[in-house]
Protein backbone atom coordinates (compact mmCIF):
# COMPACT_ATOMS: atom_id res chain seq x y z
CA UNK A 1 0.00 0.00 0.00
CA UNK A 2 1.22 3.34 -0.77
CA UNK A 3 2.77 6.16 1.60
CA UNK A 4 -0.35 8.49 0.68
CA UNK A 5 -2.91 5.79 -0.30
CA UNK A 6 -6.12 7.39 0.91
CA UNK A 7 -9.99 6.87 -0.73
CA UNK A 8 -12.77 8.38 -0.62
CA UNK A 9 -16.19 6.91 -2.00
CA UNK A 10 -19.35 4.50 -1.67
CA UNK A 11 -19.46 0.99 0.22
CA UNK A 12 -21.85 -0.85 -1.75
CA UNK A 13 -23.39 -4.62 -2.05
CA UNK A 14 -23.04 -4.94 -5.53
CA UNK A 15 -20.40 -7.01 -6.21
CA UNK A 16 -21.06 -9.96 -8.57
CA UNK A 17 -21.77 -13.44 -7.46
CA UNK A 18 -18.74 -15.36 -8.78
CA UNK A 19 -16.19 -17.93 -8.07
CA UNK A 20 -13.50 -16.16 -5.64
CA UNK A 21 -15.99 -13.69 -3.27
CA UNK A 22 -13.06 -11.92 -2.13
CA UNK A 23 -12.03 -10.74 -5.66
CA UNK A 24 -15.51 -10.03 -6.16
CA UNK A 25 -16.07 -8.22 -3.16
CA UNK A 26 -13.31 -5.84 -2.92
CA UNK A 27 -13.38 -4.78 -6.45
CA UNK A 28 -17.01 -3.94 -5.60
CA UNK A 29 -16.39 -2.49 -2.05
CA UNK A 30 -16.14 1.93 -3.42
CA UNK A 31 -18.03 2.80 -6.02
CA UNK A 32 -17.54 5.35 -8.87
CA UNK A 33 -16.56 8.78 -8.79
CA UNK A 34 -13.85 7.46 -5.79
CA UNK A 35 -10.60 8.96 -6.00
CA UNK A 36 -7.46 8.22 -4.97
CA UNK A 37 -4.00 9.49 -4.53
CA UNK A 38 -1.66 6.27 -5.44
CA UNK A 39 2.29 7.35 -4.95
CA UNK A 40 4.01 7.84 -8.41
CA UNK A 41 7.43 7.25 -9.17
CA UNK A 42 9.76 9.64 -10.75
CA UNK A 43 10.19 8.25 -14.00
CA UNK A 44 12.81 9.29 -16.96
CA UNK A 45 12.26 8.43 -20.77
CA UNK A 46 13.06 4.71 -20.77
CA UNK A 47 16.36 3.17 -21.91
CA UNK A 48 17.09 2.82 -25.17
CA UNK A 49 18.27 -0.66 -26.23
CA UNK A 50 21.94 -0.70 -27.18
CA UNK A 51 22.48 -1.13 -30.72
CA UNK A 52 19.23 0.58 -31.80
CA UNK A 53 19.52 3.64 -34.60
CA UNK A 54 19.44 7.29 -33.32
CA UNK A 55 17.31 8.45 -35.49
CA UNK A 56 14.40 6.00 -36.22
CA UNK A 57 11.65 5.53 -38.87
CA UNK A 58 8.70 5.93 -35.91
CA UNK A 59 5.54 6.93 -37.49
CA UNK A 60 4.02 9.88 -35.90
CA UNK A 61 0.92 8.37 -34.81
CA UNK A 62 2.61 5.50 -33.24
CA UNK A 63 5.23 7.44 -31.26
CA UNK A 64 2.65 10.17 -30.39
CA UNK A 65 0.08 6.86 -28.63
CA UNK A 66 3.42 4.84 -26.94
CA UNK A 67 5.17 8.57 -25.55
CA UNK A 68 1.49 9.54 -23.93
CA UNK A 69 0.85 6.55 -22.42
CA UNK A 70 4.29 5.93 -21.24
CA UNK A 71 3.91 7.82 -17.96
CA UNK A 72 0.11 6.33 -17.24
CA UNK A 73 2.07 2.94 -17.45
CA UNK A 74 5.07 3.53 -15.37
CA UNK A 75 2.61 5.08 -12.42
CA UNK A 76 0.41 2.10 -12.82
CA UNK A 77 3.03 -0.42 -12.29
CA UNK A 78 4.93 1.21 -9.61
CA UNK A 79 7.23 3.54 -11.29
CA UNK A 80 10.36 2.26 -12.97
CA UNK A 81 13.12 -0.24 -11.43
CA UNK A 82 16.82 0.94 -11.22
CA UNK A 83 19.25 -2.00 -11.04
CA UNK A 84 22.22 -0.62 -13.19
CA UNK A 85 23.29 -5.01 -13.62
CA UNK A 86 20.09 -5.82 -14.26
CA UNK A 87 19.25 -3.22 -17.03
CA UNK A 88 22.42 -4.23 -18.47
CA UNK A 89 21.50 -7.50 -18.20
CA UNK A 90 18.02 -6.71 -20.05
CA UNK A 91 19.74 -4.84 -22.55
CA UNK A 92 21.81 -7.02 -24.13
CA UNK A 93 18.90 -9.70 -24.38
CA UNK A 94 16.85 -7.35 -26.31
CA UNK A 95 19.79 -6.23 -28.39
CA UNK A 96 20.36 -9.16 -29.18
CA UNK A 97 17.01 -10.23 -29.89
CA UNK A 98 16.71 -6.65 -31.96
CA UNK A 99 19.60 -7.85 -34.78
CA UNK A 100 17.55 -11.32 -35.16
CA UNK A 101 13.86 -9.43 -35.76
CA UNK A 102 11.88 -9.08 -39.13
CA UNK A 103 12.87 -5.26 -38.62
CA UNK A 104 16.03 -4.73 -37.32
CA UNK A 105 15.53 -1.43 -37.94
CA UNK A 106 12.45 -0.79 -35.41
CA UNK A 107 14.15 0.89 -32.41
CA UNK A 108 12.85 -0.47 -29.03
CA UNK A 109 13.07 1.54 -25.39
CA UNK A 110 13.09 -1.00 -22.68
CA UNK A 111 11.82 -0.05 -19.34
CA UNK A 112 11.48 -2.11 -16.04
CA UNK A 113 8.58 -2.11 -13.90
CA UNK A 114 9.02 -1.82 -10.30
CA UNK A 115 6.01 -4.27 -10.09
CA UNK A 116 6.17 -8.08 -8.62
CA UNK A 117 2.87 -9.07 -11.22
CA UNK A 118 4.70 -11.22 -13.88
CA UNK A 119 3.92 -9.20 -17.00
CA UNK A 120 5.28 -7.57 -20.21
CA UNK A 121 3.77 -5.70 -22.63
CA UNK A 122 4.27 -3.15 -25.17
CA UNK A 123 3.03 0.47 -26.29
CA UNK A 124 2.73 1.87 -30.29
CA UNK A 125 6.16 3.64 -31.04
CA UNK A 126 8.65 0.64 -29.80
CA UNK A 127 7.80 1.15 -26.00
CA UNK A 128 8.58 -2.56 -24.59
CA UNK A 129 7.90 -3.37 -20.60
CA UNK A 130 8.71 -6.13 -18.00
CA UNK A 131 8.20 -6.31 -14.80
CA UNK A 132 10.83 -7.21 -11.82
CA UNK A 133 8.16 -9.97 -11.13
CA UNK A 134 9.01 -11.67 -15.09
CA UNK A 135 12.62 -11.04 -14.33
CA UNK A 136 12.11 -12.88 -11.08
CA UNK A 137 10.28 -16.15 -12.41
CA UNK A 138 12.63 -16.23 -15.64
CA UNK A 139 15.36 -18.89 -15.59
CA UNK A 140 17.87 -18.00 -18.26
CA UNK A 141 18.37 -15.09 -21.04
CA UNK A 142 16.20 -17.32 -23.83
CA UNK A 143 13.12 -17.25 -21.25
CA UNK A 144 13.25 -13.57 -21.18
CA UNK A 145 14.35 -12.97 -24.93
CA UNK A 146 10.86 -15.39 -25.65
CA UNK A 147 9.01 -13.05 -23.88
CA UNK A 148 10.34 -9.97 -25.23
CA UNK A 149 10.71 -11.15 -28.74
CA UNK A 150 6.54 -11.99 -28.50
CA UNK A 151 6.23 -8.49 -27.85
CA UNK A 152 8.44 -7.47 -30.57
CA UNK A 153 6.32 -9.45 -33.15
CA UNK A 154 3.44 -7.33 -32.02
CA UNK A 155 4.84 -4.47 -32.83
CA UNK A 156 6.01 -5.28 -36.16
CA UNK A 157 3.21 -6.84 -36.88
CA UNK A 158 1.39 -3.40 -36.58
CA UNK A 159 -1.21 -5.48 -33.82
CA UNK A 160 -1.97 -2.46 -31.65
CA UNK A 161 -2.68 -0.18 -34.38
CA UNK A 162 -4.81 -2.65 -36.09
CA UNK A 163 -6.57 -3.52 -33.22
CA UNK A 164 -7.04 0.32 -32.61
CA UNK A 165 -8.81 0.97 -35.89
CA UNK A 166 -11.04 -1.99 -35.28
CA UNK A 167 -12.07 -0.55 -32.03
CA UNK A 168 -12.24 3.27 -32.78
CA UNK A 169 -9.83 3.92 -29.85
CA UNK A 170 -7.15 5.94 -29.04
CA UNK A 171 -4.92 4.65 -26.43
CA UNK A 172 -4.64 0.73 -27.00
CA UNK A 173 -1.78 -0.60 -26.23
CA UNK A 174 -0.20 -4.24 -26.53
CA UNK A 175 -1.55 -5.78 -23.21
CA UNK A 176 -3.10 -2.90 -21.02
CA UNK A 177 -4.58 0.17 -21.15
CA UNK A 178 -4.77 2.65 -18.38
CA UNK A 179 -7.48 5.28 -17.40
CA UNK A 180 -10.17 5.81 -15.18
CA UNK A 181 -13.58 3.98 -15.69
CA UNK A 182 -16.14 6.47 -16.09
CA UNK A 183 -18.70 3.61 -16.79
CA UNK A 184 -21.37 3.52 -13.79
CA UNK A 185 -21.34 -0.38 -13.31
CA UNK A 186 -18.06 -0.48 -14.37
CA UNK A 187 -16.87 1.71 -11.60
CA UNK A 188 -18.57 -0.61 -9.27
CA UNK A 189 -16.20 -3.44 -9.72
CA UNK A 190 -13.34 -0.77 -9.90
CA UNK A 191 -10.63 -0.67 -6.79
CA UNK A 192 -10.07 3.19 -6.24
CA UNK A 193 -7.58 3.42 -8.45
CA UNK A 194 -6.75 4.05 -12.11
CA UNK A 195 -7.70 1.02 -13.63
CA UNK A 196 -6.26 -1.40 -15.99
CA UNK A 197 -8.69 -2.51 -18.51
CA UNK A 198 -7.44 -5.49 -20.58
CA UNK A 199 -6.92 -4.86 -24.38
CA UNK A 200 -6.13 -8.45 -25.70
CA UNK A 201 -5.17 -9.37 -29.18
CA UNK A 202 -7.16 -11.70 -31.27
CA UNK A 203 -6.03 -15.27 -30.72
CA UNK A 204 -4.66 -15.31 -34.43
CA UNK A 205 -2.69 -12.40 -33.48
CA UNK A 206 -1.16 -14.10 -29.79
CA UNK A 207 -0.32 -17.48 -32.56
CA UNK A 208 1.39 -14.61 -34.81
CA UNK A 209 3.43 -13.52 -32.45
CA UNK A 210 3.88 -16.85 -30.68
CA UNK A 211 5.67 -17.77 -34.25
CA UNK A 212 7.48 -14.71 -34.59
CA UNK A 213 9.06 -14.68 -31.01
CA UNK A 214 10.12 -18.34 -31.70
CA UNK A 215 11.88 -17.73 -34.88
CA UNK A 216 13.32 -14.46 -33.59
CA UNK A 217 14.86 -15.70 -30.61
CA UNK A 218 16.15 -19.04 -32.99
CA UNK A 219 17.52 -17.22 -35.59
CA UNK A 220 19.08 -14.69 -32.47
CA UNK A 221 21.14 -18.08 -31.36
CA UNK A 222 18.51 -18.88 -28.04
CA UNK A 223 17.32 -21.97 -27.31
CA UNK A 224 14.00 -21.68 -29.57
CA UNK A 225 11.63 -24.22 -26.92
CA UNK A 226 12.80 -21.49 -24.37
CA UNK A 227 8.91 -19.87 -25.12
CA UNK A 228 7.07 -23.47 -24.73
CA UNK A 229 9.02 -23.68 -21.52
CA UNK A 230 7.96 -19.90 -20.08
CA UNK A 231 4.40 -20.63 -20.80
CA UNK A 232 4.57 -23.69 -18.73
CA UNK A 233 6.14 -22.26 -15.39
CA UNK A 234 4.11 -19.09 -15.60
CA UNK A 235 1.17 -21.35 -15.66
CA UNK A 236 2.43 -22.98 -12.58
CA UNK A 237 3.35 -20.47 -11.09
CA UNK A 238 -0.05 -18.72 -11.49
CA UNK A 239 -1.50 -21.42 -10.02
CA UNK A 240 0.55 -21.34 -7.01
CA UNK A 241 -0.23 -17.11 -6.50
CA UNK A 242 -4.27 -18.05 -6.97
CA UNK A 243 -4.34 -20.51 -4.31
CA UNK A 244 -6.08 -18.95 -2.17
CA UNK A 245 -5.25 -15.19 -2.21
CA UNK A 246 -6.77 -12.20 -3.45
CA UNK A 247 -5.45 -11.21 -7.18
CA UNK A 248 -3.69 -8.15 -8.11
CA UNK A 249 -6.11 -6.73 -10.30
CA UNK A 250 -3.86 -5.68 -12.51
CA UNK A 251 -3.54 -8.12 -15.48
CA UNK A 252 -0.63 -10.72 -16.19
CA UNK A 253 0.87 -11.78 -18.95
CA UNK A 254 -1.10 -15.00 -18.62
CA UNK A 255 -4.50 -12.96 -18.52
CA UNK A 256 -4.27 -12.38 -22.21
CA UNK A 257 -1.51 -15.26 -23.09
CA UNK A 258 -3.49 -18.43 -21.78
CA UNK A 259 -0.81 -20.88 -21.54
CA UNK A 260 -3.11 -23.50 -23.00
CA UNK A 261 -1.83 -26.84 -24.57
CA UNK A 262 -2.41 -25.74 -27.97
CA UNK A 263 -0.82 -22.84 -27.89
CA UNK A 264 2.59 -24.62 -26.18
CA UNK A 265 2.15 -27.24 -28.39
CA UNK A 266 2.31 -24.82 -31.43
CA UNK A 267 5.59 -23.20 -29.92
CA UNK A 268 7.18 -26.65 -29.79
CA UNK A 269 6.62 -27.37 -33.24
CA UNK A 270 7.45 -23.62 -34.21
CA UNK A 271 10.93 -24.46 -31.83
CA UNK A 272 11.25 -27.88 -33.51
CA UNK A 273 12.11 -26.24 -37.44
CA UNK A 274 15.93 -24.84 -35.45
CA UNK A 275 15.75 -28.81 -34.33
CA UNK A 276 15.39 -31.03 -31.24
CA UNK A 277 15.84 -29.72 -27.82
CA UNK A 278 18.82 -28.85 -26.33
CA UNK A 279 19.69 -26.66 -29.48
CA UNK A 280 20.57 -23.09 -28.74
CA UNK A 281 21.79 -21.07 -25.33
CA UNK A 282 19.83 -20.50 -22.82
CA UNK A 283 22.70 -18.00 -21.06
CA UNK A 284 21.95 -19.33 -17.48
CA UNK A 285 24.38 -18.81 -15.36
CA UNK A 286 24.99 -14.53 -16.57
CA UNK A 287 21.36 -14.59 -16.66
CA UNK A 288 21.20 -15.39 -12.40
CA UNK A 289 24.04 -13.84 -11.87
CA UNK A 290 22.02 -10.33 -13.63
CA UNK A 291 19.12 -10.77 -11.34
CA UNK A 292 21.18 -11.85 -7.87
CA UNK A 293 19.44 -9.62 -5.70
CA UNK A 294 16.76 -8.08 -7.11
CA UNK A 295 13.24 -6.94 -4.79
CA UNK A 296 10.99 -9.75 -4.82
CA UNK A 297 7.21 -9.24 -3.89
CA UNK A 298 6.33 -6.19 -2.38
CA UNK A 299 8.14 -2.86 -3.10
CA UNK A 300 9.78 -1.26 0.19
CA UNK A 301 7.31 1.63 -0.24
CA UNK A 302 4.81 -0.41 -0.07
CA UNK A 303 5.21 -1.85 2.87
CA UNK A 304 5.93 -5.66 3.86
CA UNK A 305 3.53 -8.60 3.71
CA UNK A 306 5.27 -11.42 6.75
CA UNK A 307 2.92 -14.29 6.75
CA UNK A 308 -0.17 -13.12 8.63
CA UNK A 309 1.36 -9.51 9.39
CA UNK A 310 1.69 -6.77 7.31
CA UNK A 311 3.86 -3.80 8.73
CA UNK A 312 4.60 -0.78 6.59
CA UNK A 313 7.91 0.80 8.36
CA UNK A 314 7.33 4.49 6.75
CA UNK A 315 3.43 4.66 7.63
CA UNK A 316 4.79 2.97 11.14
CA UNK A 317 1.94 0.89 11.62
CA UNK A 318 1.10 -2.49 11.33
CA UNK A 319 -1.76 -5.15 11.98
CA UNK A 320 -2.25 -9.21 11.84
CA UNK A 321 -4.93 -11.16 10.48
CA UNK A 322 -6.25 -14.09 11.70
CA UNK A 323 -5.35 -17.59 10.62
CA UNK A 324 -6.45 -19.02 7.79
CA UNK A 325 -6.61 -15.48 6.01
CA UNK A 326 -4.51 -14.64 3.05
CA UNK A 327 -3.06 -11.48 2.88
CA UNK A 328 -1.95 -9.37 -0.82
CA UNK A 329 -0.20 -6.09 -1.15
CA UNK A 330 -1.18 -4.01 -3.72
CA UNK A 331 -0.15 -0.80 -4.33
CA UNK A 332 -4.07 0.95 -3.46
CA UNK A 333 -4.69 -1.04 -0.51
CA UNK A 334 -4.35 -4.36 1.58
CA UNK A 335 -6.78 -6.83 0.96
CA UNK A 336 -6.93 -10.36 2.08
CA UNK A 337 -9.39 -13.57 2.00
CA UNK A 338 -10.80 -15.55 4.59
CA UNK A 339 -11.75 -19.65 5.39
CA UNK A 340 -15.34 -18.85 5.25
CA UNK A 341 -15.55 -16.57 2.01
CA UNK A 342 -15.18 -12.99 4.79
CA UNK A 343 -12.93 -10.89 2.56
CA UNK A 344 -10.78 -7.21 3.91
CA UNK A 345 -9.58 -4.30 2.17
CA UNK A 346 -7.49 -2.16 4.79
CA UNK A 347 -6.66 1.80 3.74
CA UNK A 348 -6.53 5.41 4.83
CA UNK A 349 -8.80 8.07 4.51
CA UNK A 350 -8.78 11.74 4.03
CA UNK A 351 -10.05 13.26 7.05
CA UNK A 352 -9.34 16.66 8.26
CA UNK A 353 -7.77 16.77 11.71
CA UNK A 354 -9.43 16.94 14.52
CA UNK A 355 -12.82 15.60 12.98
CA UNK A 356 -15.18 12.47 14.46
CA UNK A 357 -14.35 9.86 13.60
CA UNK A 358 -18.38 8.53 14.72
CA UNK A 359 -19.17 11.76 11.72
CA UNK A 360 -16.84 10.31 9.08
CA UNK A 361 -18.56 6.90 9.22
CA UNK A 362 -22.07 8.26 8.78
CA UNK A 363 -20.88 11.11 6.31
CA UNK A 364 -22.71 8.74 3.47
CA UNK A 365 -19.92 6.13 2.07
CA UNK A 366 -21.34 3.34 3.45
CA UNK A 367 -24.20 1.99 2.21
CA UNK A 368 -26.94 0.62 4.23
CA UNK A 369 -25.14 1.81 7.63
CA UNK A 370 -27.13 1.29 10.92
CA UNK A 371 -26.48 4.32 12.35
CA UNK A 372 -27.23 2.12 15.87
CA UNK A 373 -24.12 0.07 15.72
CA UNK A 374 -21.46 2.84 15.65
CA UNK A 375 -19.22 2.81 18.35
CA UNK A 376 -16.37 4.42 19.43
CA UNK A 377 -13.41 2.77 21.34
CA UNK A 378 -9.39 2.67 21.73
CA UNK A 379 -7.02 0.28 20.54
CA UNK A 380 -3.69 0.62 21.81
CA UNK A 381 -3.59 3.29 22.63
CA UNK A 382 -5.63 5.00 18.99
CA UNK A 383 -8.65 6.05 18.34
CA UNK A 384 -11.05 4.05 17.06
CA UNK A 385 -15.06 4.12 15.85
CA UNK A 386 -16.72 0.89 14.04
CA UNK A 387 -20.10 -0.39 12.65
CA UNK A 388 -22.09 -3.00 10.81
CA UNK A 389 -23.65 -1.95 7.55
CA UNK A 390 -25.88 -4.36 5.60
CA UNK A 391 -27.14 -4.02 1.18
CA UNK A 392 -28.33 -5.90 -1.07
CA UNK A 393 -27.05 -9.12 0.10
CA UNK A 394 -23.89 -8.08 1.62
CA UNK A 395 -23.06 -7.63 5.46
CA UNK A 396 -19.86 -5.19 6.37
CA UNK A 397 -17.98 -4.54 9.43
CA UNK A 398 -16.34 -1.40 8.84
CA UNK A 399 -13.17 0.51 11.68
CA UNK A 400 -11.78 3.81 11.52
CA UNK A 401 -8.53 4.46 13.68
CA UNK A 402 -6.86 7.10 13.82
CA UNK A 403 -2.82 8.00 13.68
CA UNK A 404 -1.67 10.94 15.32
CA UNK A 405 -3.53 14.17 13.80
CA UNK A 406 -3.33 13.38 10.20
CA UNK A 407 -3.00 9.81 9.36
CA UNK A 408 -6.74 7.64 9.53
CA UNK A 409 -6.48 4.51 8.43
CA UNK A 410 -10.25 2.13 7.77
CA UNK A 411 -10.90 -1.83 8.15
CA UNK A 412 -13.78 -2.94 5.69
CA UNK A 413 -14.42 -6.24 6.51
CA UNK A 414 -17.64 -8.18 4.56
CA UNK A 415 -19.06 -11.20 3.77
CA UNK A 416 -22.13 -12.71 2.10
CA UNK A 417 -23.54 -13.13 5.44
CA UNK A 418 -23.48 -12.35 8.98
CA UNK A 419 -21.57 -14.96 10.07
CA UNK A 420 -19.89 -15.27 13.34
CA UNK A 421 -16.26 -15.69 11.38
CA UNK A 422 -16.92 -11.87 10.20
CA UNK A 423 -17.24 -10.47 13.57
CA UNK A 424 -14.19 -12.54 15.01
CA UNK A 425 -11.57 -11.54 12.04
CA UNK A 426 -12.83 -7.79 12.33
CA UNK A 427 -12.14 -7.92 16.09
CA UNK A 428 -9.17 -9.59 16.17
CA UNK A 429 -7.71 -7.92 13.32
CA UNK A 430 -8.54 -3.93 14.29
CA UNK A 431 -7.01 -5.29 17.54
CA UNK A 432 -3.75 -5.74 16.38
CA UNK A 433 -3.43 -2.79 14.79
CA UNK A 434 -0.65 -0.81 16.26
CA UNK A 435 2.50 1.59 15.92
CA UNK A 436 5.17 0.17 15.19
CA UNK A 437 8.36 0.91 17.38
CA UNK A 438 11.39 2.49 15.70
CA UNK A 439 13.09 -0.74 15.58
CA UNK A 440 10.77 -2.85 14.11
CA UNK A 441 10.57 -0.16 11.28
CA UNK A 442 14.34 -0.35 11.03
CA UNK A 443 15.07 -3.83 10.86
CA UNK A 444 12.55 -4.44 7.93
CA UNK A 445 13.89 -5.26 4.75
CA UNK A 446 12.54 -6.55 1.18
CA UNK A 447 12.70 -9.61 0.02
CA UNK A 448 15.22 -10.07 -2.47
CA UNK A 449 16.18 -13.11 -5.21
CA UNK A 450 19.00 -14.96 -4.02
CA UNK A 451 20.91 -16.76 -6.54
CA UNK A 452 23.00 -20.00 -4.53
CA UNK A 453 25.25 -22.79 -5.08
CA UNK A 454 23.91 -26.54 -4.72
CA UNK A 455 26.39 -28.11 -2.30
CA UNK A 456 26.61 -31.85 -0.95
CA UNK A 457 24.06 -33.00 1.09
CA UNK A 458 21.38 -30.07 -0.06
CA UNK A 459 17.60 -31.45 -0.87
CA UNK A 460 15.01 -29.53 -2.01
CA UNK A 461 13.62 -29.24 1.82
CA UNK A 462 16.94 -28.39 2.84
CA UNK A 463 16.91 -24.82 0.56
CA UNK A 464 12.83 -24.78 0.79
CA UNK A 465 14.18 -23.94 4.56
CA UNK A 466 16.53 -20.72 3.41
CA UNK A 467 13.46 -19.14 2.27
CA UNK A 468 12.04 -16.48 4.02
CA UNK A 469 8.65 -14.16 4.01
CA UNK A 470 6.74 -16.48 1.63
CA UNK A 471 3.69 -18.70 1.83
CA UNK A 472 4.63 -22.46 0.36
CA UNK A 473 8.04 -22.23 0.63
CA UNK A 474 8.87 -25.52 -0.91
CA UNK A 475 6.25 -25.01 -3.68
CA UNK A 476 7.71 -21.71 -4.85
CA UNK A 477 11.36 -22.68 -4.75
CA UNK A 478 10.15 -25.45 -7.01
CA UNK A 479 8.45 -23.38 -9.45
CA UNK A 480 11.47 -20.46 -9.31
CA UNK A 481 13.80 -22.74 -10.17
CA UNK A 482 11.51 -24.74 -13.31
CA UNK A 483 12.22 -27.90 -11.16
CA UNK A 484 9.01 -30.19 -11.48
CA UNK A 485 8.08 -32.36 -8.40
CA UNK A 486 9.58 -34.97 -7.76
CA UNK A 487 12.77 -34.72 -9.93
CA UNK A 488 15.02 -33.71 -7.20
CA UNK A 489 18.02 -30.84 -6.88
CA UNK A 490 20.25 -29.47 -10.06
CA UNK A 491 23.63 -31.12 -9.75
CA UNK A 492 26.19 -30.05 -6.78
CA UNK A 493 27.47 -26.93 -8.10
CA UNK A 494 24.72 -25.47 -10.29
CA UNK A 495 23.22 -21.99 -9.20
CA UNK A 496 19.41 -21.76 -7.89
CA UNK A 497 17.39 -19.31 -6.79
CA UNK A 498 15.75 -18.71 -3.24
CA UNK A 499 13.21 -15.38 -1.67
CA UNK A 500 15.89 -13.97 1.25
CA UNK A 501 15.95 -10.72 2.86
Amino acid sequence: MANDSAVGGNISGTARRRPGIAAALLAAILLAGCTTASLEGTYGPPPTVAGAPTQPPVDPEQARIGAEQHPRIVASYGGVYHDDKLEQTLARIVGRAVAASDDPSQSYRITILNSPSVNAFALPGGYLYVTRGLLALANDSSEVAAVIAHEMGHVTANHAMQRQNKAQAAVIVSRVVTDVLQDGDAGKVALASSQRTLAAFSQQQELEADAIGVRTIGKAGYDPFAAARFLDLMGRYSAYKSAGTVQDKRPDFLASHPATPQRVELAIRAARQFGAPGIGEVDRDRYLAGINGIVYGDDPSQGFVRGKTFMHPSLGVGFTVPDGFVLDNTSDAVLATGPDGTALRFDGANLPAGSSLSAYIASGWVNGLDTTTIKTFTVNGLEAASARAEAKGWVFRIAVIRVGDSATYRFIFANESDTPGLERAADATVASFRRLTPQEAAALQPLRIRVVTVQPGDTIASMAAKMRGVERPEDLFLILNDIKPGTGLPAVGEKVKIVGE
